[in-house]
């Protein structure tokens, strides 16, 4: 661990060398007092909150001209309905959000707050699991080199499939740990729990189970573990919390898994072979700003990396096998289906080589080095929110977000308007591009629901006039010419069609940005009087 106090020597030099007639000890003061508060308990959660806050404050100011990203929009369509499983992935998102909604706006701030709250849920149950290894400081360190990875911040603000594992994966691993070492039965049946709710969260999480199961047989205690009733609770726990969405599989004919084949599965072999190669190198790549930060830590004291690796104590053992597990089953896997394997898949589970690095060095750690480490954390957060944030908001006004995502709200807004001006109901359906239509849903005040029929390209069987009463509209972006012909004969089938065009432009403090232009269908609820077909073009 960290010493808790600076030696004399630091002390003194500290104390004789000011700048600019300020002692480092004075501003270095309060964070030693913070960091004292580590096992008292309240260090850490105000660490996470001040994550939050900070992050918060780079995202609402990077965003200001940008709206939310299209899986994290896809992510609240499914939570509209609770359902046991939905149509691209299991339910675990969806829940999430739907929770997180119940209580706080459809806004964007609010979503990137629940963003940064997954993550920061994410970082204090790794802490739980650092706690059991290394106390003090060293715990601030596990979290300071997670939190120099893009994954708890970037990564994370795409709330979807992969996002909701960042909290999922280290409560299933905590619960796994301390159910192989206590083989207790309530651990136990937490572990079984924790690792079907990851499951719930992409079924990607199979590696993981994998990696738990192959990690206890590797073990010297397998045998003990074995012999107990601790496997056995986890895997009927597993199997009952799973039933309900395995049977709801079963129901839909497996709708998650054959989105998955049909999009990644049947790759060619020197695809799938280049895939396996780039995955472990891709992922060591998040790991470049926390490796560099920790060989600074560290100093020479990295010769000793050797040793300490030999001398691994049977819990952290176990957790190297698993975090191996993780890193080797996908690539190999890849290539035996044929598939690809995207290393931002693995993210989430990065967090127990950080811990295994720390963790697993026998030396402690200067208090001067990890009151410099706090001081530069501080400088990085308040950079990227006077510096960073502001000019790539300037940026983005002008070159905007390749999804579109600086037109989506006022899109939304004029394409309601121009629906209210032709009809007294409220706008029940949209299609249209995809991201545009799970925008529509988001962003139009009447929250219309995105209907799957009404999306280009997937509108394959003919519909009717009956198909939706109601009425519903589709966007399309102006230059995309297949979504507009494909929008154009679908809603010719319909009887009162209005067809618009329409031009937004983003606006930063005052300042014209980027332009751009959209093509909208209407096709208006089927009790309006005028039953004739009808196509007008609007500004």
């Amino acid at each position: 661990m960290c010493y808790h106090v600076a030696s004399v020597g630091a002390v003194a030099r500290a104390r004789t060398s000011p700048v600019d007639g300020t002692s480092p000890v004075d501003w270095r003061a309060p964070i030693q007092l913070w960091m004292d508060g580590v096992e008292a308990g309240w260090a850490v959660p105000l660490l996470l909150v001040g994550f939050v806050a900070v992050w918060q404050a780079f995202l609402s100011i990077a965003y200001i001209g940008g709206d939310l990203h299209p899986d994290v929009l896809e992510t609240w369509t499914y939570g509209r309905s609770l359902d046991w499983g939905y149509p691209k992935h299991p339910p675990l998102m969806g829940w999430v959000a739907r929770a997180w909604t119940s209580i706080f706006p459809l806004t964007n701030w609010s979503f990137q707050l629940m963003a940064l709250t997954n993550a920061a849920v994410a970082m204090w149950i790794v802490d739980l699991i650092a706690r059991r290894f290394v106390q003090g400081d060293k715990r601030l360190i596990v979290l300071f080199l997670l939190m120099l990875q893009p994954t708890y911040q970037l990564h994370a603000q795409r709330f979807n499939a992969n996002a909701v594992l960042l909290a999922a994966w280290p409560l299933a691993t905590l619960c796994f740990l301390r159910s192989f070492e206590t083989r207790r039965l309530g651990w136990a049946v937490a572990a079984g729990a924790a690792a079907a709710l990851a499951m719930l969260g992409k079924y990607y999480s199979l590696f993981l189970i994998v990696s738990f199961a192959v990690a206890a047989i590797a073990h010297p205690q397998r045998r003990a573990y074995f012999g107990s009733i601790a496997p056995w609770a986890s895997l009927l726990t597993g199997l009952v919390v799973l039933t309900p969405h395995l049977y709801w599989l079963v129901a839909t004919g497996a709708r998650p898994c054959v989105y998955a084949l049909s999009a990644h599965a049947g790759k060619p072999f020197d695809i799938a072979l280049e895939q396996a190669l780039l995955f472990i190198p891709g992922v060591a790549l998040v790991l470049i700003l926390p490796a560099a930060a920790w060989i600074l830590i560290a100093g020479e004291k990295l010769r000793r990396f050797r040793a300490d690796f030999q001398a691994l104590s049977p819990q952290l053992w176990l957790l190297l096998l698993i975090a191996a597990g993780t890193m080797f089953f996908p690539p190999i896997t890849a290539l035996a289906m044929a598939t690809d394997m995207q290393p931002i898949w693995a993210l989430q589970g990065v967090f127990m080589l950080v811990i295994l690095i720390v963790c697993g060095a026998s030396y402690s750690i200067d208090r001067v080095v990890c009151l410099n480490l706090t001081a530069g954390m501080i400088g990085i957060a308040l950079f990227a929110i006077l510096v960073v944030a502001p000019v790539h908001a300037l940026y983005r006004n002008s070159y905007p977000l390749h999804e579109g995502r600086n037109f989506y709200r006022p899109a939304a807004e004029e394409l309601t308007r121009q629906w209210h001006a032709q009809s007294d109901t409220p706008l029940a359906a949209v299609g249209g591009d995809d991201d545009l239509a799970l925008a529509l849903a988001f962003y139009s005040p009447d929250h219309p629901r995105y209907e799957n029929r009404f999306v280009n390209p997937r509108m394959k069987k003919r519909l009717d006039g009956a198909a939706r009463p109601r009425g519903w509209a589709a966007l399309c972006f102006a230059e995309d010419a297949g979504c507009i012909d494909s929008m154009a004969e679908t809603a010719a089938r319909f009887p009162r069609v209005v067809r618009s065009e329409f031009t937004v432009r983003s606006e930063l403090l005052g300042q014209p940005g980027a332009s751009q232009r959209f093509a909208a269908f209407m096709v208006l609820p089927s009790t309006v009087a005028a039953q004739q077909s009808s196509w007008t073009s609007e500004r």
